[in-house]
């Protein structure tokens, strides 16, 4: 990878909610995708800004919360995405990404995918 390459990236880590609108209703919580296709999106939301709270306010830790309850399978590594360049990831995550600054949480952002919170670590 190239200097320059590197220099346009960002490192975050998040955490995924999957709801009934999710392009892909199965998890590796949730393989039958039984949960995920009985969740609304106002409820995937609702759990997100609780565990958001959580995590502001101190009371849990990010990678300890995206490793449990995070429907992404990055959940192993505690949401660790690793570095992604532009036009790697869905807009509106890329976006939400590159404007939070290193440390920063992000609010809600929906995907395809479903709805996140998105720490951004470099």
């Amino acid at each position: 990878m190239s200097s320059s390459t590197a220099a346009n990236q960002v490192r975050a880590s998040h955490i995924l909610i999957k709801h009934q609108g999710s392009r892909r209703k199965a998890s590796w919580k949730d393989p039958e995708g039984r949960v995920i296709s009985n969740t609304t999106r106002d409820t995937a939301v609702s759990q997100l800004k609780a565990l958001r709270d959580d995590i502001v306010s101190g009371k849990a830790k990010f990678d300890e919360v995206a490793s449990r309850y995070s429907d992404c399978s990055s959940a192993k590594r505690g949401g660790d995405l690793g570095p992604f360049g532009r036009g790697q990831m869905q807009k509106p995550f890329e976006d939400a990404t590159y404007s939070l600054k290193v440390g920063e949480i992000s609010d809600i952002v929906d995907t395809d995918s479903g709805v996140h919170i998105i720490m951004r670590t470099g």
